[in-house]
């Protein structure tokens, strides 16, 4: 039986909720946002930690961190 690779976590923006306040940008440990048109961009998914960070950090909760 083969070991299944682990699910890599990945953060998913709301710009309907985003208001651009840049808590996301400003608490994100590996850099994978970025402010753009005032609105959060995930500018690099592929370093997402899954920490949480920015899902716990949004005041609008227009991040959620999704697992593929």
């Amino acid at each position: 039986m083969a070991d299944k690779e682990p699910k890599k976590p990945y953060p998913v923006v709301d710009n309907n909720k985003c208001t651009g306040c840049n808590s996301c940008v400003e608490i994100c440990p590996m850099e994978v946002f970025v402010l753009e048109n005032k609105k959060a961009l995930v500018k690099k998914p592929g370093q997402c930690i899954g920490c949480h960070a920015c899902e716990s950090q949004c005041p609008e909760s227009a991040i959620k961190i999704v697992e593929e």
